[in-house]
């Protein structure tokens, strides 16, 4: 999930080099933090966050596979 947030982040930022995610896991959770430079959160976020929401959904339906919950956090 990790890897799939960071492809997903670097895909619309500019700066792809101050993209960190940092992963940390429970037995049924999993909680993700996006990093990204401070001008880059408009990209991430989008409009109302539509843009965010959509990749917690994409990260909650691979996490299904898995059997766990996901929580995702977005930095600057």
């Amino acid at each position: 999930m990790k890897e799939l947030v960071e492809i997903l982040a670097k895909a619309l930022v500019d700066r792809t080099d101050q993209v960190l995610v940092v992963q940390s896991e429970t037995e049924k959770s999993v909680h993700l933090q996006l990093t990204v430079a401070p001008e880059d959160m408009g990209k991430v976020i989008g409009k109302q966050g539509k843009i965010a929401n959509a990749i917690r959904t994409l990260v909650k339906a691979a996490a299904v596979k898995d059997g766990r919950r996901v929580h995702m956090d977005i930095d600057q």
